[in-house]
């Protein structure tokens, strides 16, 4: 049986001896498959805010491994999963500071404006008095 491990510099023939099982099915049974759910959704996750946002981002997994004191031929796997997912702007809003430091988004400083009216809109003038104005 051929290996799917890349060259090393140990004994070749030892290591065409064993079979390395697929990275993807220890995955799927790591935490009962909830490793691979968590990845696959927050993959999906993170390609929808780079659509969203236009800006990149990225997932990283890592495996501490351990060996089982006293069961020789054991170990526990502990994934942590990381994403670094692009934020969208978030709009800015202006505020004044009162003089009680209580904010404001009306100027403290501007005086009001007082006795603001609605004005009517003129009716538009035809050409032919634009004309008549004209000449006189």
């Amino acid at each position: 049986m051929s290996s799917t491990a890349p060259p090393t510099d140990t004994d070749d023939e030892a290591q065409d001896a064993v079979e390395i099982r697929p990275f993807s099915d220890v995955l799927r049974e790591m935490s009962g498959g909830q490793t691979h759910a968590e990845m696959s959704r927050r993959l999906h996750d993170l390609i929808e805010a780079v659509q969203v946002t236009g800006r990149g981002g990225k997932i990283a997994i890592s495996f501490e491994v351990k060996p089982i004191s006293g069961a020789d031929g054991t170990v526990t796997i502990t994934d942590t999963i990381t994403a670094k997912v692009p934020q969208a702007a978030r709009p800015k809003t202006i505020f004044f500071v009162g003089h009680d430091g209580n904010l404001s988004r009306t100027d403290p400083k501007q005086l009001p404006l007082v006795e603001l009216r609605e004005v009517e809109a003129a009716a538009p003038a035809s050409i032919d008095s634009l004309r008549t104005r004209k000449r006189a």
